[in-house]
């Protein structure tokens, strides 16, 4: 089945891009998935578990303070 390009076009230059549809939602599909596994504490029962995000935030606030 064929679907119809996305068209965008760049103004000055004359470049017209097609995109098919699928080109821009897989990524935002993509990205969506892995921030529902980042989301999604793997321990839901225990109390005071760390979650994926507080890790990643946690891990970025070192990468910060320790050049």
């Amino acid at each position: 089945m064929a679907s119809a390009p996305v068209a965008a076009s760049v103004s000055g230059g004359g470049v017209d891009i097609r995109l098919p549809w699928w080109a821009l939602a897989l990524p935002v599909a993509a990205f969506l998935a892995l921030l529902a596994l980042i989301l999604n504490p793997a321990h839901t029962g225990a109390a005071g578990a760390d979650t994926g995000l507080a890790r990643v935030v946690e891990h970025a606030v070192q990468l910060i303070e320790h050049p």
